[in-house]
């Protein structure tokens, strides 16, 4: 695999009508499939200022954040500005299972006219023709796209357009047990590296219950894959350079090996069977690494302080993934619905609505000017863990692989390696040859005809 994304300077392809199967097992997700007829890169730009908004539009999310109370509160309001009503539907529990639903939607006229889009799966929506560029509509609507975060918007940027706009985004964050540190006798901050974080372990594992350990995680699609990113940026290696594969690399293996000592050889760390974030709040872990919208969640749950830190440096030093979802119009929608749709993502993601978002669910503001706002500036001075975030996102962001966020499956592919080492204690080279070929099948059928 040779080519670099085209979000990086490269042209895309003109409309797909369809795109070959994906071939993969059923853990993979949905293949990219075939498109809705109406569907078509090459439709004529729409003049938004001719477009009487339509009155009622759907709105397929899975609440990030345990959100739903707070998005109908935006629903409320939304409606009694614009008269434009707003159906709100649980589409899934995770943005896996909304992003399956939207798959199997995409040639009937169940699909919505707002969907949540991850950044494992806006860009197969996008080869697939299935979501429509932003920019034009945006700024028709005067919306100021140039306030979003730049690292944020981004992320959805292909061919010179924007496909979808940041919603709930977050980095992963180290969490601790400001409690369990204490009598530990360790400073109040997380480890600078894994390498202190496993000179802790001894002193930690004293104060942990006899179930517990200093570190804990989980696994799963659009989680595990995300998190070890810093693990092997940290060791050197990387899922990919470009579009070509790296997992045989000394540093990616390196990272693999880092891993799999964490949970088989020095023990620091245990695998949560279910919720790593629950068994933190509930003090069976010292720490762990979740997402910045686990924050208020975790703060609320859990009967101690609750400490937030940049994810550790590995030898080779580290950085953290961008992640969470953003909202995406699919393109077969007619007009209107597209601009009442629009309408609604600005509406969702203005400035006092993502610094609200933000204070409720602990996801990071979206627009530059709602992280300078009065109301968060005051949150992060009363709350300052909200404020790690923030600062990592400045300090330690780097872009994901493209493997991992570009090829139809990777990530389900990359966690199902990720498992074998974790779970099963496979050596990580066996681990990562077991899914190289089927990634490259991925990219080959389902990438590189159309970039």
């Amino acid at each position: 695999m040779s080519h670099t994304p085209a979000r990086r300077a490269r042209t895309a392809a003109a409309a797909l009508a369809a795109v070959a199967a994906l071939g993969l097992t059923a853990c993979a997700g949905p293949s990219v499939g075939a498109t809705s007829d109406d569907a078509s890169a090459d439709a004529e730009a729409v003049d938004w200022s001719q477009v009487e908004p339509a009155t009622e539009i759907t709105w397929w999310s899975n609440h990030p954040g345990q959100s739903q109370d707070l998005e109908k509160q935006y629903i409320e309001e939304f409606e009694a500005e614009t008269g434009i009503s707003v159906d709100l539907v649980t589409a899934g529990a995770d943005y896996d299972e909304v992003a399956q639903r939207f798959q199997a939607a995409s040639q009937t006229d169940e699909l919505p006219d707002l969907v949540i889009a991850s950044d494992v799966w806006w860009f197969r929506y996008h080869l697939n023709d299935q979501i429509m560029p932003v920019d034009d509509v945006m700024e028709h609507l005067d919306a100021d796209a140039a306030d979003f975060q730049p690292a944020l918007y981004a992320d959805y940027e292909y061919d010179d357009q924007h496909w979808a706009v940041p919603y709930a985004r977050s980095t992963p964050l180290f969490y601790y047990n400001k409690d369990l540190w204490k009598a530990a006798g360790l400073p109040d901050r997380g480890p600078k590296t894994w390498a202190e974080l496993e000179k802790w372990d001894r002193s930690l594992k004293k104060e942990t219950p006899k179930d517990g350990s200093t570190f804990g995680l989980s696994t799963g699609p659009s989680w595990g894959a995300w998190w070890f990113e810093n693990m092997i940026w940290g060791t050197g290696g990387a899922y990919s350079d470009g579009f070509d594969l790296t997992l045989d690399t000394p540093e990616a293996l390196a990272g693999g090996e880092f891993v799999h000592d964490l949970f088989h050889t020095s023990g620091v760390a245990t695998l949560s069977a279910d919720d790593n974030m629950a068994d933190f709040s509930s003090g069976v872990i010292a720490s762990t690494i979740g997402s910045t919208g686990s924050l208020k969640g975790a703060l609320d749950a859990a009967s101690f302080e609750v400490g937030t830190a940049y994810l550790p440096d590995g030898p080779q030093g580290g950085g953290t993934p961008t992640g969470g979802t953003g909202l995406a119009i699919p393109s077969s929608k007619t007009p209107e619905e597209q601009l009442a749709a629009a309408m609604f993502l600005e509406f969702l993601t203005n400035t006092e609505n993502t610094a609200e978002f933000s204070q409720a669910t602990g996801y990071m503001p979206v627009r530059t000017s709602a992280v300078e706002s009065d109301a968060m500036q005051r949150t992060y001075a009363e709350t300052p863990q909200f404020r790690t975030a923030v600062d990592q996102l400045a300090d330690k962001a780097r872009v994901q692989d493209d493997v991992r966020v570009f090829v139809p499956g990777a990530d389900a592919l990359l966690n199902e390696a990720l498992e074998q080492i974790v779970i099963e204690g496979t050596d990580p080279k066996a681990a990562f040859e077991s899914i190289t070929p089927r990634i490259e099948t991925a990219y080959s059928e389902n990438v590189e005809p159309y970039l």
